[in-house]
């Protein structure tokens, strides 16, 4: 595969895992904090859609597709952007899979409140601050392994 279908598809996938990221937190955050359960259960269940369709898709091409780039660049993987991108991607992921459990979690509870006609439980509550806080170094991570590919510091 040649280097620049290779760089077309990291920066794609790039683009799509990072969209994803910040629209599903978005659309999350602000569904949640209508309080109504439905609401909820629609949009957090839409977003566990999301994150198993591209979220997952891209969090497997893109160390495939920089790892694919290092080496046809013959760029070794200590190089000082490389590294840190790679660090700062799995301290990303590391973040990311308790929050898809959470997801998984949160989006249950809601449609159990749906169907009970309840409010959503306190429970609820308490994933969502643990789904915000792993959010936030995924985010910042995720910002800076941008800036790093772009950037290329030695």
């Amino acid at each position: 595969m040649s280097y620049l279908l290779l760089k077309w598809l990291h920066v794609l996938s790039s683009t799509i895992l990072f969209g994803t990221g910040i629209g599903s937190a978005y659309y999350m955050l602000l569904a949640s904090l209508t309080r109504d359960p439905r609401v909820a259960a629609t949009v957090v269940g839409h977003v566990v859609v999301a994150d198993a369709i591209f979220t997952t898709t891209t969090i497997i091409v893109q160390p495939a597709t920089g790892l694919a780039m290092a080496h046809i660049a013959q760029l070794p993987l200590t190089t000082t952007w490389i590294f840190w991108s790679f660090v700062l991607y799995f301290v990303a992921g590391a973040c990311w899979l308790p929050v898809v459990w959470i997801q998984l979690r949160m989006r249950d509870m809601a449609r159990h409140a749906v169907a009970t006609g309840t409010e959503l439980p306190e429970r609820y509550w308490r994933f969502l601050r643990w789904w915000v806080l792993l959010g936030i170094p995924a985010f910042v991570g995720l910002v800076i392994v941008f800036w790093l590919m772009v950037a290329k510091p030695q």
